[in-house]
C-alpha cells in the first residue's frame, strides 16, 4: 500500500480526528495495513504488546482469563475503535487476548517505533497518552462492569 492511501486512512479514523499534521505524519512513519481472517488471535494475554492497532473494519472481541470461570469476554471492539494500549505502559505486556469474531482490515502502528518517536517529541509523546488514556479509561470501566456481572452485585450494606 502506498504511504499516500495508508496517510488517507490514518486521517479518516476517529481516534487520530484533530490531530497536528506533523503528528499524523510522525505516526505514518510507524504504520501498516493489516488484515486479520475470522478467529485468528490478535494478541495473548501475557505476551509481548509491541503493536496498536485502529480498527477499520470488523469485530475484534476482548477476552480475559479469570480464574474458575475460563475465558471472559470483556469487549468487543469494531470500525472506528482502537485495540490495544499496552505497547505505552511498561513492561509492554498485553493486558488480554483479542480473538477476531469478524474479518477485520485495521492500521498497525508499531509500539517500539510510536515509543521512540514519543521520547524524542514531547508533544507527540503526550498527544499519544491524552488519546490512549481515554481508551484505557473506558476499557477499564468495561473490565469493572463485566466484572460485576460475573461475580454478582455487591451487597448494598443496608440491613433490615
Amino acid at each position: 500500500m502506498e504511504k499516500d492511501d495508508l496517510s488517507e486512512l490514518l486521517k479518516q479514523h476517529p481516534f487520530l480526528t484533530g490531530i497536528s499534521e506533523e503528528h499524523m505524519q510522525t505516526l505514518l512513519g510507524c504504520a501498516s495495513n493489516v488484515r486479520f481472517p475470522e478467529g485468528s488471535l490478535i494478541m495473548h494475554e501475557g505476551q509481548v504488546a509491541n503493536k496498536f492497532f485502529l480498527i477499520r473494519t470488523g469485530r475484534v472481541a476482548l477476552e480475559m482469563q479469570v480464574t474458575g470461570k475460563g475465558d471472559l469476554r470483556i469487549q468487543t471492539v469494531g470500525p472506528g475503535e482502537i485495540l490495544g494500549w499496552s505497547w505505552l505502559i511498561s513492561p509492554y505486556r498485553w493486558h488480554f487476548t483479542g480473538v477476531v469474531v469478524l474479518e477485520t482490515r485495521a492500521i498497525a502502528l508499531d509500539g517500539e517505533c510510536l515509543r521512540n518517536k514519543c521520547e524524542k517529541d514531547p508533544a507527540f509523546g503526550y498527544e499519544m497518552l491524552k488519546r490512549n488514556a481515554q481508551v484505557m479509561e473506558r476499557r477499564l470501566e468495561a473490565t469493572r462492569l463485566q466484572l460485576l456481572d460475573v461475580y454478582g452485585m455487591p451487597q448494598s450494606g443496608v440491613t433490615q
